[in-house]
């Protein structure tokens, strides 16, 4: 087999399918099955948009947070920790053991660590002149 290598700013979602399906079946022949599943936990507006929510997975007895957006107009309210409770329970309900997630120094470090998050790495200067935080938490 040959193959060419092709740098593209706008791949398909198809392409990214191929790449994650074949990094999922060589992590999963090495480390067993992942049981990986999509979880959302959506905020809805009163006309019933999306306005923010979690976007993550669980997987290898784990739940990873991607996202987690609460808009400025309900923040400071318990949106956020409602969300992040909801997807924790769902997480434990999945046989998840722990939650993962990162976030910069300009976000939600204080909010995570008051829920009993604690920090297990750091990239420094990402951006420039900031921080992002990687953070944990046994559920």
């Amino acid at each position: 087999m040959t193959a060419s290598i092709i740098v593209v700013a706008n791949a398909e979602s198809t392409d990214r399918e191929i790449i994650a399906s074949g990094i999922r079946a060589f992590n999963e022949s090495r480390a067993g099955w992942s049981q990986a599943s999509p979880l959302a936990v959506l905020l809805k507006d009163e006309s019933g948009q999306t306005v923010g929510g979690l976007w993550g997975r669980t997987s290898f007895g784990w739940l990873f947070v991607e996202l987690l957006f609460v808009p400025e107009a309900l923040r400071g309210r318990g949106y956020g920790l409602r969300v992040l409770e909801a997807a924790e329970h769902t997480a434990v309900a999945r046989n998840c053991r722990a939650v993962w997630l990162d976030t910069y120094d300009f976000q939600a470090v204080p909010f995570y660590v008051r829920l009993g998050y604690r920090e297990f790495g750091r990239l420094e200067d990402y951006p420039l002149g900031h921080t992002r935080h990687f953070l944990r938490k046994d559920l």
